[in-house]
């Protein structure tokens, strides 16, 4: 059956996004340390079209990360853009251009109605007003079989979370400290059924995977 698996990077107090987020500081103020260990890998900079990068510890996890994976799901905040209504005389059509790195379906919560995004490479946006199992089932069917992956932010995660809708969970855990911002378990008691299965210790991050226990584990 289709995975749910949901991935992000957090600091050490909790914090997945610092303060003062805006279209001009998307992450908030100390947020793209967060991130650091992520650009400088190869992998990532080849899935942007970029060349050269570093080989190390994470780079067989962002690697299985990308594997198997047929659509995304995000929130509104994620895709980015100016609150409220969308603006139909001056689009906001995310923060990657015309081919950004997904080269799938993507499907955005938001509360806000508005036609599908068709860009370059496969990649489509579809802006889903009706609830986020409403959008892992589309996504699920776009899919085809593939996995989906729960990209973030923290609002959209927790929502899952609750739920008890995610299979697998890689939490990449940053020494750093952001003192305020946007925090990924705020409202979520429990994992839903997640048990720790992996941690990977790389150059400047901690990866920390959990998954549901199978019924005959």
């Amino acid at each position: 059956m289709t995975k749910l698996r949901f991935k992000i990077t957090m600091s050490l107090d909790g914090y997945t996004a610092g303060p003062k987020q805006s279209q001009e500081s998307p992450l908030g103020i100390g947020g793209e340390r967060l991130h650091e260990w992520a650009l400088s890998l190869a992998t990532w900079r080849g899935a942007h079209g970029l060349k050269g990068g570093e080989v190390n510890e994470s780079t067989r996890v962002m690697e299985e990360s990308l594997t198997n994976i047929g659509a995304t799901i995000m929130g509104r905040n994620m895709f980015g853009g100016h609150p409220g209504p969308w603006d139909a005389k001056q689009p906001w059509n995310g923060w990657w251009g015309d081919n950004p790195p997904f080269h799938h379906p993507v499907f955005v919560l938001t509360h806000h109605p508005r036609p599908q995004l068709r860009l370059e490479s496969g990649n489509t946006f579809t802006f889903v007003t009706n609830g986020i199992r409403s959008a892992l089932e589309q996504a699920r069917r776009a899919a085809k079989r593939k996995d989906v992956t729960l990209a973030g932010g923290a609002n959209v995660a927790q929502q899952y979370l609750r739920a008890g809708l995610v299979d697998e969970m890689e939490i990449s855990l940053v020494p750093t400290l952001l003192g305020s911002g946007e925090r990924l378990f705020d409202g979520v008691s429990d994992l839903g059924g997640l048990r720790p299965v992996r941690t990977v210790a790389a150059p400047n991050v901690t990866h920390l995977k959990f998954a549901r226990r199978s019924a005959d584990s």
